[in-house]
């Protein structure tokens, strides 16, 4: 797994809206906030959570989950969205998955692999995520 100096000299933020670093967030000291582009609205205060694999996969399991949810619904923006977080903790992690890179149909072939990678919820079976039944 990938320290927070690799993360830091390493990734690149994908997101139109910075969900990825948002999430990132969590395990990155208040100090270093600024060193990943991101800074704390004047008065709010930050604590995180040490950079584990533990924690960040109970993190992965959740947006894999949300990015499901936002590709069976066809929410394109969101999908996409939720397509570059997982990619983004597939990274980190560094367990394999980093450089799996397949979107048709909102990402859920990337959604499906981690699932089943982590043991985590695979609503699709033993679809490939690839079929044209997931788009309208």
């Amino acid at each position: 797994m990938k320290t927070l100096e690799e993360i830091k000299a390493g990734y690149k933020s994908n997101t139109l809206d910075g969900r990825d670093l948002h999430r990132l967030a969590q395990f990155i000291p208040e100090a270093e906030l600024a060193d990943f582009g991101l800074e704390l609205k004047e008065g709010a205060t930050h604590s995180h959570i040490p950079l584990t694999r533990d924690a960040v996969l109970a993190q992965l399991k959740h947006d894999v989950e949300f990015g499901f949810k936002k590709a069976l619904d066809q929410r394109g923006i969101s999908a996409g969205l939720m397509y570059e977080v997982v990619k983004m903790w597939n990274w980190v992690l560094d367990e394999g998955m980093e450089t799996f890179d397949s979107y048709p149909m909102y990402g859920l072939p990337l959604f499906k692999a981690t699932a089943v990678k982590y043991g985590f919820l695979n609503p699709i079976g033993e679809d490939t995520g690839a079929e044209s039944k997931y788009d309208s």
